[in-house]
């Protein structure tokens, strides 16, 4: 897992450590000490802790201007043992929220396991976007079958054309409408 970098290549459009607006700002990385870990492998030293022993991310790139953000995701997503999504929502969408992002494209592909515990920060979410949405691109197909059968579903956008879409190919602004006009497709149907 140490080799799985966060993707690299939209680092000269927009970096969470030098966004004053990030819940990252300031940020220290090394690109040497590997002190992070998921049970017993160690992950990129690239990769934001966000509270949890087995979920990681990285703000790819965040818009205000549009109001969206691009978050990719690492680790084990685990509600039921350790609430990875209250950590999620409280210390990192809740700030981007009250800074006008309203719009988030996560990307869940290093995402290996899914257990899920009660829907209420997921309700929570998805309520706080008002006129916004939540995405979630190319998680693996179990992952997903695990957010179906806990109806997080209902609050996540996944599935279908998200999961055809090569997002590396894009640039941030390009990814968001493509996913915007997915979703508005969604919605209207």
């Amino acid at each position: 897992m140490h080799n799985i970098e966060p993707h690299y290549s939209w680092r000269h459009l927009y970096d969470a450590s030098e966004d004053e607006r990030s819940p990252f700002y300031n940020r220290q990385y090394s690109e040497f000490e590997f002190t992070q870990a998921i049970y017993d492998h160690y992950i990129h030293p690239q990769w934001d802790e966000i509270g949890s022993a087995t979920l990681y991310i990285k703000i790819l790139f965040s818009s205000y201007n549009s109001g969206f953000a691009i978050i990719e995701m690492l680790g084990e997503w685990n509600d039921c043992l350790y609430n990875d999504i209250m950590y999620l929502k409280r210390n990192i969408i809740e700030p981007m929220i009250s800074e006008g992002i309203n719009k988030f494209i996560l990307i869940g592909e290093n995402v290996l396991n899914y257990h899920s515990s009660e829907d209420d920060y997921y309700q929570e979410w998805f309520e706080e976007v008002e006129d916004g949405w939540i995405a979630g691109i190319n998680f693996r197909e179990h992952v997903m079958h695990e957010f179906c059968k806990a109806n997080i579903d209902y609050y996540i956008g996944f599935g279908g054309h998200l999961d055809t879409i090569d997002w590396r190919a894009n640039s941030p602004q390009q990814l968001f409408e493509r996913i915007n006009d997915l979703i508005l497709k969604r919605i209207s149907a």
